[in-house]
């Protein structure tokens, strides 16, 4: 067994930029691959769930969507388990190349059109693939930022991998608009849309590159312990609480995370009556609040402590959201939609920041991958795979326009009543 301390000379070499990035990119790069599905959700409707109701064209591809994270959990469960045997930054590696594969394969699926039933069944088996290639990853990745990281700092440190999500939602937001743009609709339909997904096979060169300058934090196959019995077993049996407590603990950013950062668009075009280029960039402003807003979130959790700094910010979403999205229908104009989505988004990510390194440092250091991963693929794969999904269908069952919001206040509740279950993990060593 090897562990990187607070005190070890590896943070001076790579360095503390190529360390982040080192471990944020395959976080960036796996994101960016499974959202922007989401830019596209009108367009893959129309091409591979073809009917005659534009809502239930929308819910199928939102559906699709949501499909993906059906095998989180599995792939955080095996995944974890492989980085808490064998370390993490291999099995950082494996699920970089997973995702690639199914991104690659959404890009070159063929529709209905084409061939029928088969092309939405490509599509949904590249979502699957996509779900536990991401599932993976996050957990992976995280606990070997959180072990890197100087326990004064570990916020900060791991607050890049929020960043790390802000600047895949940015880029892909920024790629859609680019697209809608310059192309004319019936190109951006005929081949324009797959554009972003081969580009995202990228993921597989760059996360390779920037992960020989790490070495390993913690490969546990000599631990006679590990050999007995599984990372699972271990976590389910010693550690069922926490893993309750830390599912809480994701629900809310996840919600809101799925309605503010990826939802906007849709709402912006479909209930707001926006241009798709005018509602994309609700996804431009909501990836750059994420990536300025997260490292100033992780800051004041290192100063000030995991749960003041989250409940605060989950607390104001919950109070705010409900009249910024009253506000935004009784004024459906750009520069209230990017008021709305910047101070919503801001919050998310001063929450979200905290809450993601703090569900890496409750668990102990031979299931911190295994624990971490599946808290964080058991919260996102309902709350917020399936959250465009959801609040699509409250509009249509309600007719209210405003139903997301209590959506996202009942998520944020649940992640307060998380935080009162967990102690403080500010500047503790882990």
């Amino acid at each position: 067994m090897s562990a990187i301390t607070a005190g070890d000379s590896a943070l001076t070499h790579p360095g503390r930029t190529r360390l982040i990035a080192a471990c944020t990119i395959g976080n960036a790069l796996e994101f960016y691959d499974f959202v922007v599905f989401s830019f596209f959700a009108g367009t893959i409707g129309a091409l591979f769930f073809p009917t005659h109701d534009r809502t239930v064209q929308l819910l199928l591809s939102f559906a699709t969507y949501g499909v993906g994270f059906f095998l989180r959990p599995l792939g955080g469960v095996v995944f974890g388990a492989f980085a808490d045997r064998r370390g993490r930054k291999i099995a950082t590696i494996v699920a970089l190349f997973s995702m690639a594969l199914g991104t690659a394969a959404i890009g070159l699926a063929p529709t209905y059109g084409q061939v029928g039933l088969a092309g939405p069944v490509i599509i949904v088996l590249a979502r699957l693939l996509q779900g536990f290639s991401a599932g993976g990853e996050v957990g992976a990745s995280t606990t070997l930022l959180a072990e890197y990281a100087p326990a004064e700092e570990r916020g900060f440190f791991g607050s890049w991998q929020l960043a790390s999500q802000g600047v895949a939602v940015l880029f892909a937001a920024m790629l859609a608009f680019g697209i809608h743009a310059a192309l004319p609709a019936a190109a951006v339909l005929g081949w324009g849309w797959r554009i972003p997904f081969l580009l995202g096979i990228l993921i597989v060169p760059i996360g390779l590159w920037l992960l020989r300058a790490l070495r390993e934090t913690h490969a546990n196959d000599s631990d006679p312990r590990t050999r007995e019995v599984s990372a699972l077993s271990l976590v389910f049996s010693r550690h069922f609480g926490t893993i309750v407590a830390g599912v809480a603990l994701i629900i809310g950013g996840t919600a809101t995370n799925a309605i503010v950062v990826l939802y906007m668009s849709t709402y912006a075009v479909r209930q707001l009556g926006m241009s798709p280029t005018t509602g994309l960039l609700a996804g431009v402003a909501a990836g750059a609040v994420t990536l300025v807003a997260a490292p100033i979130g992780g800051w004041l959790s290192d100063r000030y402590g995991r749960r003041p700094v989250a409940g605060s910010a989950y607390v104001l979403i919950a109070l705010t959201i409900y009249p910024a999205f009253l506000w935004l229908n009784a004024a459906p104009t750009l520069g209230v939609l990017l008021s709305a989505v910047i101070g919503l988004g801001a919050l998310n990510a001063v929450g979200g920041a905290t809450i993601i390194i703090t569900t890496a440092e409750i668990f102990p250091i031979e299931v911190r991958a295994t624990g971490m991963s599946l808290v964080y693929a058991l919260g996102v794969a309902i709350f917020g795979g399936f959250g465009q999904f959801i609040v699509t269908g409250l509009i249509a069952a309600t007719h209210d326009a405003a139903s997301p919001a209590w959506y996202v206040m009942a998520c944020s509740v649940a992640t307060l009543a998380g935080l009162r279950a967990i102690p403080e993990m500010a500047r503790r060593a882990i």
